[in-house]
């Protein structure tokens, strides 16, 4: 009998440690309420636009973005874009997908962020095999940073060329927006009025690309950048519904949290879905 229970005994604890489920992430509606991933997969279905807040160096999100995109893709058209690919590079976007170059000459005549083959290329591959467009939304950098430094006019001395590549002018702007007041409280000291506006600039912009192609493809469109562009429903989300207030967008973010269990009330009504990832998740980079 003895025997049997000493026996017994490591089973017990080793099923034990094997009951007590470790999370890496998990998956909450606006209010709080956990979800699964299919789901959420649900409820974006046909929906215009999906803008997918991102933490740019966290794997959970963009492991998530690839899952995402391949299953609205058995399911319906879609477009991909992203703010990580700015609107002038759109020509060596568009030959490498329809394999005119390869890795090496998007590499060369393209602007890529220093984690794109890690965190953005398995995206972009994945339009490449299965025949799907994706849109560099963003901003040539160049011009957002004119705009921290002169404000929107300066916008006015661009060549007709160069202004195909940003939102139309004039900038619709309104200070008031959360995001871009916040903006100015973290400059603290160095406060500049600017900041916010080329924080604008590159939410217009990407509201422009995403409502022209998705008018064009006539298909869903998902989208992917900064938490930050789309939280709260402002930047790029207010931006769209200006165009057009009947576009039927989902937002979804990604924070980070000690304890992924519950959604903590700073982080409710954020977005429509939030992507709760533990804050000991290693990093991209």
């Amino acid at each position: 009998m003895i025997r049997a229970i000493l026996i017994f005994l490591p089973l017990f604890f080793v099923n034990g440690l094997f009951s007590q489920q470790i999370k890496a992430y998990q998956l909450y509606n606006s209010k709080g309420k956990k979800i699964s991933f299919e789901k959420m997969n649900s409820s974006l279905k046909e929906k215009d636009i999906i803008l997918f807040g991102e933490l740019h160096n966290n794997p959970i999100a963009h492991w998530m973005q690839l899952e995402l995109t391949k299953t609205l893709n058995k399911e319906e058209k879609i477009t991909l874009g992203a703010e990580m690919l700015e609107s002038d590079n759109q020509d060596a976007l568009n030959k490498y997908i329809s394999s005119e170059i390869d890795q090496k000459g998007l590499d060369t005549l393209a602007r890529l962020w220093s984690n794109y083959k890690t965190d953005y290329k398995p995206l972009v591959d994945y339009a490449k095999s299965n025949d799907i467009d994706f849109i560099a939304t963003n901003i040539p950098r160049r011009y957002a940073s004119l705009v921290y430094k002169k404000s929107f006019e300066a916008l006015d001395s661009l060549s007709n060329e160069e202004k195909e590549w940003i939102a139309p002018l004039p900038i619709l702007y309104d200070p008031e927006l959360s995001s871009y007041k916040k903006m100015l409280t973290m400059m603290s000291d160095h406060a500049n009025e600017n900041f916010p506006k080329a924080q604008a600039i590159k939410d217009a912009t990407m509201a422009h690309f995403i409502y022209e192609n998705f008018k064009e493809n006539n298909s869903s469109f998902l989208h992917f950048n900064g938490a930050y562009h789309s939280d709260n429903y402002e930047g790029i989300y207010w931006y769209l519904k200006q165009l057009n207030d009947e576009l039927n967008i989902s937002t979804i973010t990604t924070v980070s949290q000690k304890d992924v269990s519950i959604l903590v009330d700073e982080n409710k009504n954020v977005a429509d879905f939030i992507l709760v990832v533990d804050e000991d998740m290693t990093t991209t980079h």
